[in-house]
């Protein structure tokens, strides 16, 4: 039985904040204006941005109430929420912390570490996936049936042990997971050389597959 029931309006609310911080350039405006408060030219000189794009950005952190603005003359400023925003973006850099730690404590006790962490690119694994390499998907079912890598079998690391036997030793294993700062395929990739099996990582886990623009598969409800 599930026990997890139609998310709640709390939750539906929290997704949505969620996926607004859910990007690089307007993290990095959020961090500029909370060190200033900055008009759109100096962000868009801060950021690379053009002018179009640091606005639209911008105007997606205000409707969320991330940053608030006041007209100075011709010029209109962005100034960080009346909310916990600090404590927000503190809480994003110590849980990165963490994971880099983790990730750190992981491969630390393995002679190959680096090659743990450091993985195949998606450009090799193409290459790798025509000289026919095994690409592992070691994340949750829930994860692997929303979208997953084309050809990809699904093996969650916490059941790697039990499938042992299905997988071939003669064969390179790819195990990926949900990005660079993800431990489950350094778990996996870890577990399965102890084992005696060829194993690597892709690197940026399924996200970087994604950014890519290639096709993902997904399973049918």
């Amino acid at each position: 039985m599930n026990m997890i029931e139609t998310p709640s309006k709390t939750l539906n609310e929290l997704a949505d904040i969620a996926k607004t911080l859910g990007h690089a350039h307007r993290l990095a405006l959020l961090e500029a204006i909370f060190q200033r408060e900055s008009s759109v030219e100096r962000l868009t000189k801060l950021s690379g941005l053009s002018i179009t794009n640091t606005s639209q950005h911008l105007q997606q952190l205000r409707r969320a109430g991330f940053v608030q603005t006041r007209r100075d003359g011709k010029h209109v400023l962005y100034r960080i929420g009346t909310g916990p925003v600090a404590n927000m973006l503190a809480a994003l850099h110590d849980y990165l912390d963490f994971q880099q730690a983790e990730i750190q404590r992981v491969v630390s006790s393995d002679i190959h570490y680096s090659e743990h962490l450091e993985g195949v690119s998606v450009e090799e694994l193409i290459t790798r996936l025509e000289e026919g390499v095994l690409l592992l998907d070691v994340r949750s079912e829930e994860d692997y049936a929303k979208g997953h890598i084309p050809g990809a079998i699904n093996i969650p690391t916490e059941a790697l042990e039990q499938h042992f036997v299905e997988l071939p030793r003669d064969q390179d294993i790819l195990a990926y997971c949900g990005g660079r700062y993800c431990v489950l395929s350094i778990q996996a990739v870890s577990l399965l050389r102890t084992k005696g099996f060829k194993a690597q990582r892709l690197e940026d886990g399924f996200p970087g597959w994604q950014a890519a623009g290639l096709r993902i598969d997904a399973m049918r409800r």
